[in-house]
């Protein structure tokens, strides 16, 4: 007991999981950013055919997953256990998706860390001999998340500044046994954090603390530095929270490059985003097809993969609560 765990937060995998496949599928919006070329698949129509908003995100899962388990020549009576969780009011997103498709199933919620908390989780059940075959999964879609939290579309509201815009999007880890692939060898586990931000349209300036946090204790409890990666990967502050990170992160002396899948998937100079991408579809399709694709390639070999989210409510926010954040890290990397 408690070999396998490092400093406060940390966790080494004795077993690494490896990455048996991947999938990401993201909308119209996203299709026309930089990244558009890099996913797996994207869709002109975000109804994704269907007859709400709701049951577009839900099907836009289920693409997801088909995709993924396609790629790693699985069915779902391979899978042990899904981890799988959205911003919709109790997860319906992902508990829909996954219904009666016969998968031992964990719903979650982490707002926008949910690709990092679900890929956590899956790797430390493989590694642990809980499950052989387990999936990671989620999503956002714009219009679902605007009617779930802010407004629906037809309201007209104006955004402020600081606001990003929910990408969607969504994403889908399959982990197994193997020795050659990419491989999850290590993870921290991220504290609540709550600076007492209470503006809900500026989510990043919330969330750059619980991500500094993640880091500093990633570094300390692992005794590694910026440098033994390839990339540092967070998602989403946006333009505005990558900006206060890096200064809390010069502040600690700490010198490192990171980078945003807020500020990544959108071009702010082109695309009427403000500051960037949002939503657990923004990290989840970014991991799940730019960023795992040049690991297959070989073009990262060690990445840290860091999931922030913002665990507000619509209730809690009309209440005049501040935003409480976290941030969950995992090391990826390429045998």
């Amino acid at each position: 007991m408690g070999t396998n765990h490092m400093g406060r937060q940390s966790i080494r995998f004795p077993q690494p999981p490896v990455v048996r496949g991947f999938a990401s599928v993201a909308g119209k919006k996203e299709r026309e950013g930089p990244l558009g070329d890099q996913f797996t698949a994207t869709v002109q129509d975000t109804t994704f055919g269907e007859k709400s908003w709701e049951r577009a995100e839900r099907r836009m899962q289920q693409m997801t997953l088909e995709l993924a388990l396609e790629k790693a020549g699985l069915t779902d009576a391979d899978l042990d256990a899904a981890f799988a969780g959205d911003l919709l009011n109790q997860c319906i997103g992902s508990s829909f998706s996954l219904r009666n498709r016969g998968v031992p199933t964990l719903g979650l919620y982490g707002a926008c860390s949910t690709m990092a908390e679900s890929l956590l989780l899956a790797a430390m059940s493989v590694s642990g001999g809980f499950a052989r075959t387990a999936l990671a999964m989620t999503s956002s879609h714009f219009a679902s998340s605007e009617r779930q939290y802010r407004f629906p579309l037809g309201y007209g509201g104006q955004r402020t500044p600081t606001s990003q815009w929910t990408v969607t999007g969504a994403g889908a880890v399959l982990l197994g046994g193997g020795e050659r692939g990419i491989r999850i060898t290590a993870a921290t586990i991220g504290s609540i954090v709550d600076r007492g931000i209470c503006d809900a349209n500026n989510m990043g300036a919330a969330m750059a603390p619980a991500a500094f946090a993640t880091l500093r204790a990633h570094f300390d409890d692992l005794h590694c530095a910026p440098e033994d990666y390839d990339a540092i990967i967070t998602g989403d502050l946006g333009r505005l929270g990558s900006e206060i990170l890096h200064g809390l992160l010069e502040k600690d002396g700490i010198h490192a490059d990171v980078q945003d899948c807020g500020v990544m998937i959108f071009d702010t100079r082109r695309q009427d985003v403000h500051c960037g991408g949002s939503g657990c579809g923004c990290s989840a399709s970014v991991l799940c097809g730019p960023l795992l694709s040049r690991m297959e390639r070989g073009e990262l070999r060690r990445l840290l993969f860091c999931g922030t989210g913002a665990l507000l409510s619509p209730l809690s926010t009309q209440q005049g609560e501040s935003i409480p954040a976290v941030c969950h890290a995992v090391v990826l990397e390429r045998s």
